[in-house]
């Protein structure tokens, strides 16, 4: 019997051989020695007694027996040597006791070469086992700036803190992205159970990822994985059945053949003015079908957040404008995003066709709902999604920021102007500068003292007074049931606040319109539907669903000017960052008379040269801001935030 084994173990390998061969590439097991004489090695660490992955075993120390397996090894000698029967012995000893001595092999930039123990190798590869047990030599060589290099040196790093070693990565900063969507912080120590929970879940998602045939793909299996986990995340999945894993893994199987390109923004900046007469008729025609029903899912309630608020007024102002076309009603997680699944599957089940998640803490909800239910309508509020599964929206917000940050400069008798920011995340980053850039347009020696409303430790009205600051630019809304005067551009001198200015999002503009292109079938039509593309709503000024409110406040002719720049941005003859702008630390972002394209302005993870202060440390936030920032903030926020 373990003859036969050994023969059909040799037919793998001549397979193996021949393909090789035609692929003009070595068709023998690879040389360590012959690897590492062209490379420097830093250092040669003894790791002891470890688990090592059989598909990460790629060769031999020395090229004494290399010709003895093809490279997949699988035995190449003849069935009747010495050889042969060695390895059917050794065959038969596992079949009936199991290969219980460890071999020993060095590992050189997260590959395992044998030093000893090459046919016990040879048997597990034949019968698919998954790893085997080495003392293992490790050999760490210089730093360079080969990519592969410094992939090895994360590799490195990660692996001194949790001593996994079967997670192979194509691409840098896989290892950190890692440790973010499992919540947990780079030296941070790992438990028992925490590896082999790990282990567990990576081998059930790989058994099913490689029978789809993964190995053809041009990714590894730990890039695969990783792309699973940021879309349907860690948690549960251990408890996912084989067919609820395999049917997840074909939902996003694109995302695994255009790896390493993540799916590209589609930026739709206006409405369609061609559908524009067929809505019309719509609004006429009455509805043969019955209302379309459509669902609202909230982070927070209205009461406690200005941001619902003003979600829940578009829509009511989407049930008031499109009448019997439509019924909404309204889901709200308490501030939990894990009840995000959980809302928008209950409100596919009360029958909504089309819903809309209005937090970017809803976006990983939002996609894995997409992909569960394709017929269903979803689109969440965030920016700069890399998700192709569902549609984002959001507002140039940063428009009418420019509009009140000239009035902000033009008006302040002092030169510093004080800036209220919330989170540091994509969007708030183009208002911030887009306020500091009008400043500057009518005061170049204006600064925008910038403060932060996520930190822990909030002083900025006694910064604010330190600086004898006049105006400042808050909250773009306020609910009703907070009585407060700071919001939008406001006085703070005297004893009372003087509100003078507020930038408008009318969500309820977005939403009519939106939903009018899915009663019309333009929906359908509109923006190019590439399925490697991720289709973002950005819309501005022009649309009316962004505007500036000016209050008695603002002299007439100050008004008046507002007014035409209003008019120029709407049409599209001037862009606010079209002029030679420079970041904190100097460098160029855009060059004179260039208009910045809308991505740039989308993903800004900079500040502009006439702004005091920074981005916050994730350490300094509030539990709230780490998770936002963790989902949707600039820079490297979404790698280093802290789990909470």
């Amino acid at each position: 019997m373990s003859i036969t084994e050994y023969a059909k173990a040799r037919k793998k390998a001549q397979r193996n051989y021949r393909a090789q061969l035609l692929k003009g590439t070595y068709p023998y097991l690879q040389a360590l020695d012959d690897i590492v004489s062209f490379a420097e090695i830093s250092s040669e660490t003894e790791l002891g007694l470890v688990e090592i992955p059989l598909n990460a075993i790629v060769g031999t120390r020395t090229a004494g027996r290399k010709q003895a397996f093809a490279s997949n090894f699988m035995p190449l000698l003849d069935e009747n040597s010495e050889f042969a029967r060695k390895w059917a012995a050794l065959y038969n000893a596992h079949i009936e006791e199991g290969i219980r001595d460890p071999i020993k092999a060095v590992e050189f930039m997260n590959r395992f070469y044998v030093t000893e123990g090459n046919k016990r190798v040879s048997v597990l590869k034949y019968v698919d086992a998954v790893s085997i047990q080495a003392e293992v030599t490790r050999l760490v060589p210089q730093k360079t700036d080969a990519k592969e290099n410094r992939i090895y040196y994360e590799f490195l790093d990660f692996y001194r803190s949790t001593a996994i070693n079967y997670l192979d990565f194509s691409q840098e900063g896989c290892y950190s992205r890692l440790l973010a969507v499992l919540g947990k912080s780079s030296d941070a120590p790992w438990t028992d159970d925490e590896k082999m929970n790990l282990h567990s879940a990576y081998i059930h998602f790989q058994d099913v990822y490689e029978e789809k045939g993964g190995r053809k793909l041009p990714l590894t299996a730990g890039d695969a994985f990783l792309t699973y986990l940021e879309i349907y995340g860690y948690k549960d999945m251990i408890e996912k059945s084989h067919q609820e894993l395999l049917e997840e893994i074909l939902a996003i199987w694109q995302d695994f053949e255009i790896y390493p390109a993540r799916r590209s923004v589609e930026l739709v900046m206006a409405p369609e003015k061609k559908s524009e007469e067929k809505a019309l008729r719509t609004r006429i025609l009455p509805l043969s079908s019955g209302p379309l029903k459509i669902a609202f899912v909230h982070d927070r309630t209205p009461e406690e957040s200005s941001w619902t608020y003003g979600h829940e007024l578009g829509r009511h102002y989407l049930e008031n404008t499109l009448a019997e076309k439509v019924t909404t009603s309204f889901y709200i997680t308490d501030g939990d995003p894990e009840a995000g699944s959980e809302l928008i599957r209950k409100a596919v089940e009360d029958g909504n066709t089309v819903v809309f998640t209005t937090s970017p803490k809803l976006l990983n909800a939002s996609v894995k709902a997409a992909l569960k239910y394709p017929s269903i309508q979803i689109l969440n509020c965030s920016l700069n999604s890399c998700f192709g599964h569902l549609r984002t929206y959001y507002g140039r917000m940063y428009e009418a920021k420019y509009l009140t940050g000239i009035l902000a400069g033009i008006l302040s008798p002092e030169a510093s102007i004080g800036y209220v920011a919330d989170y540091p995340i994509y969007g708030s980053t183009a208002s911030i500068n887009a306020f500091a850039l009008g400043v500057k347009t009518v005061n170049p020696n204006a600064r925008v003292c910038l403060a932060w409303t996520c930190v822990k430790d909030n002083r900025f009205q006694e910064q604010f007074a330190a600086r004898h600051i006049s105006y400042v630019s808050g909250q773009d809304l306020l609910t009703p049931y907070r009585g407060s005067r700071q919001f939008g551009l406001y006085d703070i001198r005297g004893e009372q606040i003087t509100n003078v200015a507020m930038p408008v999002c009318h969500w309820g503009k977005f939403y009519e319109r939106i939903v009018t292109s899915i009663l019309n079938g333009s929906w359908k039509k509109g923006a190019t539907r590439s399925k490697d593309k991720s289709i973002n709503y950005f819309w501005g000024l022009s649309s009316g669903m962004i505007d500036v409110i000016c209050s008695k406040h603002v002299p007439a002719a100050t008004g008046h000017l507002l007014e035409l720049i209003k008019q120029e941005i709407s049409s599209g003859q001037f862009h606010p960052f079209s002029c030679e702008i420079h970041s904190q630390d100097g460098t160029l972002r855009n060059e004179k008379d260039t208009v910045m394209p809308a991505g740039q302005i989308g993903s800004m993870d900079w500040l502009l040269d006439n702004i005091e202060g920074a981005f916050p440390p994730v350490s300094s936030m509030t539990g709230e801001a780490k998770r936002i920032v963790k989902l949707q903030g600039v820079g490297s926020y979404q790698e280093q935030s802290e789990p909470s």
